[in-house]
């Protein structure tokens, strides 16, 4: 089984072909593909983290939707002074199917 820990928007991700992954929003129409730095490739029993190697790894994704996420509520509140104070926060997300790993 091949696999690659790539780099997307501040975090990693294990993907494979064909996986669906949600990254932090990515200027790209849906329809579009890109391109994810890899971080590590694990085909079999042979694993790749050398660099110079990962550098010659291409791992593209064709780009399904942009969406915003759930809304997160965020509530401060301190005891016995009247304060409190409630804000909101949705994230911009894209869907994106990665189409290969080479």
């Amino acid at each position: 089984m091949v696999y690659a820990i790539v780099r997307a928007g501040g975090r990693q991700e294990k993907v494979s072909v064909g996986d669906l992954v949600t990254l932090d929003r990515v200027d790209a129409e849906a329809g579009s593909t890109i391109e994810l730095p890899a971080v590590m490739l694990v085909d079999g029993d042979k694993v790749t983290t050398s660099a110079d190697e990962l550098a010659n790894v291409k791992v593209t994704a064709e780009v399904q939707e942009s969406f915003r996420g759930k809304k997160i509520v965020i509530h401060k509140f301190k005891n016995k002074t009247g304060y409190h104070k409630r804000q909101g926060h949705r994230s911009e997300l894209t869907r994106a199917k990665i189409t290969s790993i080479a």
